[in-house]
């Protein structure tokens, strides 16, 4: 789910802040003034003579990395395909680094001197992107296609059966439909009970006993109590929920009823919380009427709902 950043999220972000920043100052220094960069950084003068227009070549690099680096930084789980791109210039030019004291074309010494610039800032993205990749924090857009079906596959319980249309639909259907995903788990400001509650009774409106399985697995994993997602999933919620869940019914069955449910909620938690219930009640039901579309009704039929 979307939910807030928690200390590992913000960790991420800091890596890849320090990595872009520097990257940027570094290339902004090599642009503004290339021949006093050569001489601030004592080892550059052992490689031969200063060239001001390849110096601000390499500073266009390093700015343009650096830029999408910081773009990353604000949200690494939906831009973690930036910090890929931002990356990937730092990493290889590290990666010459390497070669070359291993060639022994350089010295250890200049290496060592070189490495806090050279090889901290790709260190700092990588080590970012293993956090976000170990966590399985990253947003399904950019994922391959068929490594996506397969991953999806095993996280909905192979309750998902139109991920074969959508990988051999053409025109990059399954790419278009992996954007949506993520504004149908968007959580900010609201509690995690409130928007689950708001979430499983929007797709139990749409009848679906195995989708309402995944989106209350998705609760117990945001951290909402087994015992408070099964009351949910029987449609008895506990009192302090009832609003959230009739909310949640009601924009999926297009019920008048949500706009008294929704002032309710608005007046106790603020209007962004009302918009999120709404947002993830209105969305989260594409899953089952994708299914039934696709004549795949019958795995919707009840089951036995309960995690």
């Amino acid at each position: 789910m979307l939910g807030r950043f928690d200390a590992l999220d913000r960790l991420v972000q800091l890596l890849l802040l320090a990595a872009g920043l520097g990257a940027v100052a570094n290339g902004a220094f090599m642009l503004i003034d290339p021949l006093e960069w050569y001489v601030f950084i004592p080892t550059v003068v052992t490689t031969g003579p200063p060239n001001a227009h390849f110096i601000r070549d390499i500073g266009l690099a390093y700015l343009g990395s650096g830029a999408i680096l910081v773009y990353a930084a604000a949200h690494p789980i939906l831009r973690w395909r930036a910090a890929l791109v931002g990356g990937l210039w730092l990493t290889l030019h590290g990666l010459l680094h390497i070669y070359e004291v291993l060639a022994g074309i350089c010295g250890p010494a200049t290496f060592w001197a070189d490495a806090p610039g050279v090889i901290g800032q790709p260190a700092m993205v990588i080590a970012a992107l293993a956090i976000l990749f170990a966590r399985q924090r990253i947003a399904p857009a950019g994922i391959p296609p068929r490594l996506f079906a397969r991953a999806a596959d095993r996280a909905t319980r192979g309750n998902s059966p139109y991920l074969a249309d959508l990988i051999a639909a053409p025109g990059h259907a399954a790419e278009k439909f992996q954007h949506l995903m993520p504004a149908t788990a968007h959580r900010h400001a609201a509690p995690a009970d409130a928007f689950h509650a708001a979430r499983i009774g929007a797709t139990l409106a749409a009848d679906c006993g195995p989708c309402a399985l995944i989106a209350a697995d998705a609760a117990v994993g945001d951290g909402v109590p087994r015992a408070t997602v099964n009351r949910l999933l029987a449609g008895t919620p506990p009192p302090a929920l009832a609003d959230a869940f009739a909310f949640g019914r009601g924009v999926a069955a297009h019920d008048f009823s949500a706009d008294e449910a929704g002032a309710r909620i608005e007046a106790a938690l603020g209007r962004t919380v009302r918009f999120e219930l709404a947002l993830t009640a209105a969305t989260v039901t594409a899953y089952p009427a994708l299914k039934r579309g696709l004549g795949y009704a019958t795995s919707c039929a009840l089951h036995k709902l309960e995690v």
